[in-house]
C-alpha cells in the first residue's frame, strides 16, 4: 500500500465510537430523564408475558428458551443442509460451528472412549441449548422492552409516552419523576398529574411503573437449569445400566455386602445408600451453579449498566460472552464425567463390552 493511500485513509470508525460515546453520554447523564437507564427490579421467579398456550401461562424466560429452541432448529438444518452439498471444507458460519461441535466430541472421546457414540448427542445438545441461551440474553432488548405494571411495593417511576403505532401507545418510564407505592395507591393529587407529563394514556397504565420484560435469559429461571440437570443425571444412569447391566445398581443396594460383609459389610451398605443421596444432590449441584452464576451475571450487567452507562458495559458485554460460554462447557463436561462415572463398576474395572 502506497503513502499516498495511507494519507487518504479516513479513521472512519474511530468517529463513529466518539459519536456514540458522546451520544451516549449525553443521554445517561445531561439529556432529558427519559433517556437515562433505570436499575432493574430484581426478581427471581420467572414473570408472565401475558400470551398463553392452551391456556398454559408463558413466561419471559418460557418464551426465550423458546426461540433458543427455534435458533438451534435452523442451526441443525442448515448445517444438514450443508452437509449434503458435498462439500468438505465448510467456511464462515459452518466452519465455526465443525470447530465447536470437534471439540466438544473429542472431550466426550476423551472422557467417556469407547461409548462416545451413545454420551455425545445428549451432552452436545445440553451444552449448545445452555450455550445459545447465554448468548441470546445478551440481545439488545432482552431484560428492558416489556409491558408496564404498577409496582408491588417501594418506588417506581412515572411512565411517559413516546409515540402511538395505530391503537398501540409505546411508553417509557421517567428516572427524574419516582413515584413512592404508596403515593400511586392514593388518590391522584396534582402532584401526581404533573408527574403524568399530561399523558392520559399513560395514567390509565399505572403512576408507579415498573417494567416487566418480554423476555429474559432462560437460565436466570431456576426451571431451566433443574430441568436439565435432571435429564444429565436420569441419562447417567441409563447409561450406567447400558454399560454395566443390573449390576449397576448394587453400588446404591449392596445386599450381599450386607448379608456376608460383616461388619464391613454393613458399612458398605450404607455407603450405598450415600451414593444414591450423592446422585440426587447431583441436580442440586447442577441447578444452582448454572442459575446462580447467569442470574448474578444479569444482574451485574443491568446495574452496572444503569450506574455507569457508559463505556464498562460494553467491557461487561465481553466478560458475560466469555462467562456464558464457560458455563454451558462446565455444566456439558460435568453431564459427561458423570455418565463415565456410572459407566464404570463400582469395584474399578469396565465391563460393559458385555452388555453393548
Amino acid at each position: 500500500m502506497s503513502e499516498a493511500t495511507i494519507k487518504k485513509r479516513r479513521p472512519v470508525k474511530r468517529w463513529i465510537i466518539l459519536a456514540l460515546f458522546a451520544v451516549g453520554i449525553y443521554a445517561a447523564f445531561i439529556g432529558p430523564s427519559i433517556l437515562k437507564p433505570i436499575s432493574p427490579v430484581v426478581v427471581v421467579p420467572p414473570e408472565e408475558t401475558g400470551l398463553s398456550i392452551l391456556g398454559f401461562p408463558i413466561t419471559n424466560t418460557i418464551l426465550a428458551t423458546l426461540i433458543t429452541d427455534v435458533l438451534l432448529i435452523l442451526l441443525a438444518l442448515g448445517a444438514y443442509r450443508f452437509s449434503k452439498r458435498g462439500s468438505l471444507v465448510p467456511s464462515g458460519f459452518y466452519n465455526a460451528f465443525e470447530t465447536i461441535v470437534e471439540f466438544l466430541w473429542n472431550s466426550v472421546e476423551g472422557t467417556v472412549g469407547k461409548y462416545a457414540k451413545r454420551v455425545f448427542p445428549v451432552v452436545a445438545t445440553i451444552f449448545l441449548l445452555v450455550f445459545v441461551a447465554n448468548m441470546v440474553k445478551l440481545v439488545p432488548g432482552f431484560e428492558s422492552i416489556g409491558r408496564l405494571q404498577e409496582v408491588h411495593k417501594g418506588t417506581g417511576y412515572a411512565p411517559v409516552q413516546l409515540f402511538q403505532l395505530g391503537s398501540l401507545g409505546v411508553f417509557t418510564i421517567d428516572k427524574g419523576h419516582p413515584v413512592a407505592h404508596a403515593a400511586a395507591e392514593g388518590e391522584a393529587h396534582s402532584e401526581g398529574e404533573e408527574v403524568a407529563h399530561g399523558e392520559e394514556g399513560a395514567a390509565e397504565l399505572c403512576q408507579s411503573c415498573e417494567v416487566v420484560p418480554f423476555l429474559r435469559g432462560s437460565a436466570t429461571d431456576l426451571n431451566f437449569p433443574l430441568a436439565l440437570a435432571i435429564i444429565a443425571v436420569f441419562m447417567s444412569q441409563v447409561y450406567g445400566v447400558w454399560a454395566l447391566g443390573p449390576s449397576y445398581f448394587e453400588k446404591f443396594f449392596q445386599f450381599k455386602q450386607l448379608v456376608s460383609g460383616g461388619i464391613f459389610g454393613l458399612i458398605n451398605f450404607a455407603v450405598g445408600f450415600l451414593e444414591l443421596f450423592l446422585e440426587l444432590a447431583k441436580i442440586l449441584s447442577f441447578s444452582f451453579r448454572l442459575f446462580g452464576n447467569i442470574f448474578a451475571g444479569a444482574l451485574l450487567l443491568s446495574i452496572l449498566g444503569a450506574l455507569t452507562a457508559v463505556a464498562l458495559p460494553a467491557g461487561l458485554y465481553l466478560f458475560e460472552i466469555f462467562f456464558g460460554a464457560i458455563q454451558a462447557y462446565v455444566f456439558f463436561l460435568l453431564a459427561t464425567v458423570f455418565a463415565s462415572m456410572a459407566m464404570v463398576s463400582h469395584h474399578g474395572d469396565e465391563h460393559g463390552s458385555d452388555h453393548h
